[in-house]
């Protein structure tokens, strides 16, 4: 890709975005990187087995609307803590109680590891809807890159179990499709921050098997559902630059057509996940503006 075609107000934080460092590093630092504060949202911790939790609680007053968040890292690496200026913002201006799922990481914890982790945040923030002030029948389910595949394949998973649906679903550049990562002649592109050598590695760690088999477990790569139909209201966005840009509109077009409404924003001179790195831009506040905005629409 060419550097011309990313908005230059990214070039400078771009440089920062690098997840080419050993991975024992990457992980490492970024439990423990410093995080931001907000004096009108409290944050507390869960630990239990093998449920990580970081619940954000705005000062409000009765019973109000909630998300479930789920944080990228190619399904190699991350932390909820990576998106601890995302949480506090939006649970500061929506007034809505937020849980922060981690979960475990490949390759260490192939599929289904993973999503039964965020299964499991899910029932546990059901279990404690009353404790939390939050109306059950307005969760929201989110999350980014990686933690957006992880999102879209649980909402795949409680719609088709029942039991309480998620109101909304928000999803930031989700990596939905493994068959991108079996693509070898994206490999040629080189994708600013995560290109799809990186992608096939993070793919093939998960699923304990090279990407793009003929037949998977479900749940295990979103973009392999047939029937998206009775899902909730959807929240989509990616860059034109990023590697995800063709399966992320695949599955836009695929919700339509299943008759869900579905909002797509795509940013034009981004770069995948330019959201987090480079919150503090314009376009990136721009763009976390437009999709609060539509999420507080979506949780009323």
């Amino acid at each position: 890709m060419n550097i011309e075609s990313v908005l230059p107000e990214l070039h400078a934080p771009m440089k920062r975005a690098d997840v080419s460092l050993p991975l024992w590093l990457v992980r490492v630092a970024l439990r423990v990187m410093p995080t931001p504060r907000d004096p009108e949202v409290r944050v507390r911790t869960v630990h239990r087995g093998n449920l990580r939790l970081r619940i954000y609680l705005p000062r409000r007053r009765g019973t109000g609307p909630g998300l479930l968040w789920v944080h990228g890292g190619g399904l190699l690496f991350g932390d909820a803590k990576q998106d601890e200026s995302l949480c506090l913002s939006t649970a500061r201006r929506l007034g809505v109680v937020i849980v922060s799922a981690n979960y475990r990481l490949a390759p260490q914890h192939p599929f289904p590891a993973a999503h039964d982790d965020i299964a499991a945040a899910w029932r546990w923030f059901l279990d404690h809807t009353d404790e939390l002030h939050v109306d059950a029948a307005r969760i929201a389910i989110g999350g980014e890159s990686a933690g957006g595949g992880l999102a879209a394949g649980l909402v795949q998973r409680i719609t088709r179990d029942g039991g309480p649906q998620p109101i909304a679903q928000w999803l930031f550049a989700p990596m939905l499709d493994d068959r991108t990562a079996a693509d070898r002649s994206l490999d040629e592109l080189d994708h600013f921050v995560w290109n799809n050598t990186k992608n096939r590695d993070g793919w093939a760690a998960y699923l304990g098997t090279e990407p793009g088999a003929p037949t998977l477990p479900p749940f295990a790569s979103a973009a392999r559902a047939t029937d998206l139909s009775g899902q909730p209201p959807t929240f989509l966005t990616w860059t034109d630059t990023e590697l995800f840009a063709a399966e992320n509109r695949a599955y836009a077009d695929h919700l339509e057509t299943s008759g869900v409404p579905v909002t797509v924003d795509v940013v034009e001179g981004g770069a995948h996940g330019f959201e987090n790195w480079a919150k503090d831009t314009p376009v990136a506040r721009a763009l976390i503006e437009r999709a609060q905005d539509w999420l507080r629409a979506a949780l009323r």
